[in-house]
């Protein structure tokens, strides 16, 4: 590889430029209690094969029944993605063998998807760019081989088999590895919002299948794909798509030919290798699932569910900067996250909108960070934050201190008024107080002040720092810096 450019992801090899087109067919579990086709539970972390029903697995004459409220589920995440709702949807066997596919089939849709096409919005540095969605279908998921507990033996554990997933199947519209982040972490948004899917990568409940293709600059041909199985988190996929961009130049470069392939990406080594040559859709034998019959339903249907669909990120977007005077900035990162803009919104009932934001999206943002916890898990209440940004306001403490007082209220969620007054740090704004001060170190650097009035003006700062030494960090700074300037050109 001779250069990247990180921007917009163009790769440059002997004077020629290729660009990365990308597709992502993400599956998300759908939140629901019970699984598609039984009442098997869905409970994250339970014993191996303790969520199976006959059906889940493949016992003979067993017959699938449909969840009605998964169906409901992928309707309203096709609203939420501002897709075609199809009114008639078939279910397929979707034939192939492996170990953890009890029933020989996995059960999903094929040409009559649930959900048709629809699109996201991404937020880039250059502007808004539309990701076109193809198609959003429900399917079982499979169960689950494990390796690496008996060394002679892969075991088999059938909890996840037959939980209800969401295909979410993009157009090949994305072209680096930042915008699949981007993409990726609003689909998560947006699911969450609507309590479709929790989004936890780290639980498996949202995964994706990467496809990579690179392509010359100015062509509008896309290139042999390349599919990426079943990369579970963000950082992966971005390194997973960056090397297999750069192995697939490299081939091309080298005179070779992309074979249309499915490969995994070893996170370890860093590096993508072939799994198996990519199927077609015929390899799989789709056809119809004569145990269920096709999903129909009318506009009343649909247009209930719309009914329960809440603000979403985009909307809440526009009304954050429209009625808080928020920046575009501040409101995409305020509202990226349900649980954040909740916080956000209960933080600013009783103090500056403008302080609240820059607390949150600084320190609060930082602290959690540190402690990798999630906003729900802050070990400061929006109430006592409320509290500290009212005090910054009315002038009782300074930022200074209250960064002090943050990192207390860190510890011990504590009411911060209370901290100023057993820690004594209430802000000093008594202007003769302040005065008196100014004056004790004017008086002692009677050299500094003819300098500052000859033109020193940055002497100034050095006048501040003191009066504030003097105060014990305590001093009102806009007060001093008013006294001050009164006191030197006066």
């Amino acid at each position: 590889m001779d250069q990247v450019n990180k921007d917009q992801y163009l790769i440059e090899k002997n004077g020629k430029q290729y660009e990365v087109v990308i597709g992502l067919e993400v599956h998300a579990q759908v939140l629901s209690d019970s699984k598609l086709f039984s009442s098997s539970a869905t409970k994250f972390g339970s014993e191996p094969n303790t969520q199976v029903s006959l059906v889940d697995a493949a016992f003979p004459g067993m017959l699938p029944v449909i969840n009605e409220f998964c169906v409901k589920q992928a309707v309203k995440t096709g609203i939420g993605l501002n897709a075609k709702i199809n009114k008639k949807s078939i279910f397929d066997r979707k034939n192939y063998f492996y170990a953890d596919l009890p029933q020989g089939y996995q059960i999903s849709q094929y040409k009559d998807p649930i959900v048709g096409e629809g699109s996201v919005v991404l937020d880039l540095p250059s502007g808004p760019k539309t990701i076109g969605i193809e198609r959003l279908h429900l399917e079982q998921d499979a169960g689950k081989s494990i390796h690496d507990i008996d060394p002679s033996s892969t075991l088999v554990d059938l909890n996840r088999s037959g939980v209800a997933l969401m295909e979410i199947v993009s157009k090949p519209d994305l072209r680096s590895p930042e915008e699949v982040n981007l993409y990726i972490k609003k689909l998560r948004s947006i699911m969450r919002y609507l309590g479709t899917c929790d989004g936890n990568m780290q639980e498996g409940s949202l995964r994706a299948d990467v496809n990579v293709s690179v392509r010359k600059v100015g062509s509008d041909k896309f290139g042999t794909r390349c599919e990426i199985k079943n990369v579970n988190s963000i950082k992966f996929m971005q390194m997973a798509i960056e090397y297999e961009a750069n192995r697939q130049v490299e081939l091309i470069e080298e005179g070779g030919s992309i074979d249309q392939e499915t490969r995994l990406f070893d996170t370890k080594k860093n590096q993508t290798r072939s799994m198996r040559s990519k199927e077609d859709a015929h390899d799989y034998r789709y056809f119809p699932d004569p145990d269920l019959l096709p999903l129909e339903f009318d506009d009343k249907f649909i247009e209930t569910i719309k009914k329960e669909i809440p603000e979403l990120p985009d909307q809440k977007k526009i009304r954050f900067i429209e009625k808080f005077k928020l920046s575009p900035y501040e409101a995409t990162i305020l509202v990226s996250d349900l649980e954040t803009s909740k916080f956000f919104e209960k933080v600013i009932e009783k103090s500056d909108v403008k302080l609240s934001a820059n607390w949150i999206t600084g320190e609060l943002f930082a602290l959690l960070n540190e402690k990798n916890l999630e906003i729900s898990q802050s070990p400061i209440s929006s109430e006592n934050l409320s509290k500290l940004i009212n005090l910054i306001s009315d002038g009782t403490i300074s930022g200074k201190i209250a960064k002090t007082i943050f990192e207390i209220m860190s510890k011990e969620d504590k009411d911060p008024s209370i901290i100023v007054e057993e820690k004594g740090l209430k802000q000093e704004s008594d202007p003769k107080a302040l005065e008196t001060l100014i004056q004790k170190v004017l008086s002692s650097n009677e050299d500094k002040v003819k300098q500052y009035k000859s033109g020193k003006d940055k002497l100034f700062g050095f006048f501040v720092g003191q009066v504030m030494k003097e105060s014990k960090g305590k001093g009102n700074p806009q007060l001093i810096n008013k006294i001050l300037k009164e006191k030197l050109n006066g």
